[in-house]
């Protein structure tokens, strides 16, 4: 008799011994691609409206703080009945897309606007100051001299070292994400 528990009865240990029985299937959890972290939100509202709300099938659009609409690509024309159901969960200025099937489903998230009214010509803008002090500033990924001020003010906002994309929207106007280093 041993000292603790039971004894695995013959039948059973001779069965597993022999290949008969199948082993314990693993747990969900040691399988490759789970690990319980969760994706970061992409989106900071999701809405439906009506099918017949704009003609077209698809819009990629940003709304400006002024209530201007900038569409950037699909086949929707008029895209204000698509910001009206998404400006009531979520003020100007938002990045956003819809697709209609039997509905109009829009997704939307805040963006930062800026006036740069000194920036230089491109449509990507990419500054960084990084332990030395100095601001490094990339145009359409090229490097070049000089710096834009309100970039540098937005970068010092988010801390002493930091990195700043600005994406031209039109004109003088860029949607803008800082981070500190």
């Amino acid at each position: 008799m041993p000292l603790f528990g039971r004894r695995e009865p013959l039948h059973e240990r001779l069965a597993r011994e022999g290949g008969l029985v199948e082993p314990e299937p693993r747990q969900p959890w040691q399988e490759v691609g789970i690990h319980g972290l969760q994706r970061p939100r992409e989106w900071d509202a999701t809405v439906t409206t009506d099918a017949d709300a704009a003609d077209g099938t698809h819009a990629t659009f940003v709304a400006l703080p002024d209530g201007t609409l900038l569409i950037e690509d699909g086949d929707v024309e008029d895209a204000a009945p698509l910001a009206d159901a998404v400006e009531r969960e979520l003020k100007a200025p938002y990045r956003a897309r819809a697709a209609k099937d039997a509905l109009w489903l829009i997704q939307a998230r805040r963006i930062e606007v800026l006036e740069l009214p000194d920036a230089p010509d491109g449509q990507s803008l990419d500054l960084a100051r990084a332990a030395d002090g100095r601001p490094e500033l990339s145009v359409d990924g090229q490097r070049v001299f000089g710096s834009v001020p309100a970039l540098e003010a937005r970068g010092e906002r988010a801390g002493r070292e930091y990195a700043v994309h600005a994406e031209r929207l039109d004109g003088d106007l860029w949607e803008v994400r800082a981070a500190a280093l």
